[in-house]
């Protein structure tokens, strides 16, 4: 080969590299990479060796502006989801680019964000993100992510239960100034919810709606800085983790939106929910069984349904959830403020809750133990409880709807509530000047100072019947 047949071929090798760094939205031919993260977590393979290193022009030097400063100063590679042909007008299925750098992402030696850049919107079909990663991995969101518009473009074959599942994930941050809209209006409005039948009837067909975001069976996880909107179902949902901070979030969807949780957690444990906005048609936050050590903290929450432990025991299961922490919030225009709901015939215990510096701004219930939780008129008397012990109150004030009464403790007939105390309420009437009652039910407590209204309802002392050996049960299985 003569010297000039070398340097043309070297010629054309460097405008062809120029070429991928320029056209990022291009997705280059040469890589051939079969995506795991679609499958089903019951079906997802071992992760497979780390693939070759990426082209340059999979990835930019730096994230577009958001939240977190420290990922300027981070030596991570960025790959942009547009770098593997992503198009991000709010049309076309961009799900094979994010899996794809998902893909190269995940399986890096070294610390590396996904980027989903300003000013795009990407449409991603329900897909599964697997893991385990290398290492530590960011999925920075500053543009907007989008589901399938409504029940009738959903894939054929694909669950309907969930959108976007993040599966043995260890070490994620996912943030951003970016949006998550989850297109919810088609959902809400099918005839199978509450709201559309005649008052509050049901109607026959399919009803199943996704979750927009979930975490299952992951660790180390922090979800921040991001909006997040009209989920068809739960906004976000965190089944089977540990160490799980959430911070600085807006949540949003329209007050008759049904099952709209916020953030519902679930077997999860070591849970920190800090600074964020709540407004939605269901529960700000809500906790189910097998949580432990969770702190809420400056929660702004509604309309909505309120700060919810449970419900808990449906289908005569067990439940058990300790150390809750909800504290320095505001709780406006909900049905409920802090609320501890079960089934009857569950079984296990809630213990050791916090309640304490909380406004509440005319809501209905804002102190509320419902033990006799039934979603029909057919729910049937049973024995067993889950049993409620060790619950403080302290410091919530503000208004309620004149509706219900301001606190309400109906506790279960064979296994009551025990050593419930409360001090420093003060809640008067968002209408008229008429205090109403406080109601309660085979509860036994202390007020442990002047309350307003006065809470004489309260039972002295410890009942012939605790339930002690299942909350011995809870303790001996605690994570």
């Amino acid at each position: 080969m003569t010297l000039s047949k070398i340097f043309l071929l070297a010629f054309a090798f460097f405008l062809t590299y120029i070429e991928g760094r320029v056209h990022g939205k291009t997705r280059p031919k040469h890589l051939h990479i079969v995506s795991h993260i679609s499958l089903p977590p019951a079906l997802a393979p071992a992760p497979a060796p780390a693939p070759q290193a990426a082209s340059p022009s999979y990835y930019t030097d730096s994230p577009s502006p958001g939240p977190s400063p420290d990922l300027f100063r981070s030596p991570a590679k960025v790959y942009n989801v547009l770098s593997f042909g992503a198009v991000g007008d709010g049309v076309t299925d961009d799900t094979q680019a994010f899996k794809m750098a998902w893909d190269i992402a995940c399986f890096q030696n070294e610390s590396a964000i996904l980027l989903a850049p300003d000013d795009y919107s990407f449409m991603i079909q329900p897909t599964v993100f697997t893991g385990p990663c290398k290492t530590s991995l960011v999925f920075q969101i500053d543009g907007t992510i989008m589901p399938p518009d409504g029940p009738e473009s959903w894939p054929s074959k694909m669950s309907k239960r969930q959108w976007l599942v993040f599966y043995r994930i260890n070490g994620m941050s996912m943030q951003g100034g970016g949006v998550i809209d989850g297109r919810g209006e088609k959902w809400w409005n099918l005839p199978c919810k509450p709201h559309k039948g005649r008052n509050g009837a049901t109607l026959p067909g399919p009803c199943d709606s996704p979750v927009a975001m979930r975490f299952f069976m992951s660790s180390n996880l922090t979800v921040q800085g991001l909006e997040v909107k009209n989920s068809p179902q739960f906004h976000f949902r965190f089944d089977d983790c540990q160490n799980v901070t959430v911070q600085m979030l807006s949540i949003k969807s329209p007050p008759q939106s049904p099952n709209t949780d916020g953030i519902h957690i679930e077997n999860t444990n070591n849970v920190q929910i800090y600074d964020s906005v709540v407004s939605n048609g269901d529960d700000c936050v809500s906790i189910g069984a097998g949580c432990h050590n969770v702190d809420i903290k400056n929660i702004t929450c509604g309309p909505g349904h309120g700060i919810s432990i449970g419900s808990l025991g449906v289908g005569n299961s067990r439940a058990c959830v300790s150390n809750i922490t909800v504290k320095d919030s505001v709780i406006k225009h909900s049905d409920n403020g802090v609320r501890i709901k079960t089934w009857q015939g569950g079984y296990g215990s809630v213990s050791k809750i916090s309640f304490h510096n909380i406004q509440m701004e005319t809501v209905r219930n804002p102190i509320i133990i419902d033990q006799y939780y039934c979603q029909t008129k057919t729910c049937t008397n049973q024995t067993s409880a889950v049993h409620i012990s060790d619950i403080l109150y302290t410091s919530i004030k503000g208004t309620y709807d004149v509706r219900s009464p301001p606190l309400h403790l109906a506790c279960s007939d064979s296994v009551p509530c025990t050593n419930l105390k409360i001090a420093e309420i003060e809640l008067l009437p968002a209408r008229g000047q008429i205090v109403a009652n406080p109601f309660c039910w085979n509860a036994y407590g202390e007020m442990q100072n002047l309350t307003i209204p006065p809470i004489s309802c309260l039972l002295d002392g410890i009942p012939q019947y605790t339930g002690q050996n299942t909350i011995d049960q809870c303790q001996n299985n605690l994570y």
